[in-house]
């Protein structure tokens, strides 16, 4: 639902890490830096290129905080 409600805000963001993008599985990367599977498994990657600026993390931040509280009060 996190994912969905972010990209929904135009925020487009990923499950596990890059090398495992589209995997079922926890990241083996994230296992390996002593991470939960639990934890992996929940993980969500936020990209940022050379394009990005302030105002777009901004946004991004702003954008998950109404989500997480909108789910929050499910």
């Amino acid at each position: 639902m996190l994912l969905l409600g972010l990209d929904v805000a135009g925020v487009f963001v990923s499950s596990g890490s890059a090398c495992t993008s589209g995997a079922i599985e926890p990241s083996h990367v994230l296992l390996a830096m002593g991470v939960e599977p639990e934890t992996a498994a929940a993980t969500v990657r936020f990209s940022l290129g050379k394009e990005t600026i302030a105002t777009d993390i901004d946004f991004a931040v702003e954008q998950l905080q109404a989500v997480v509280k909108r789910l929050s009060s499910f």
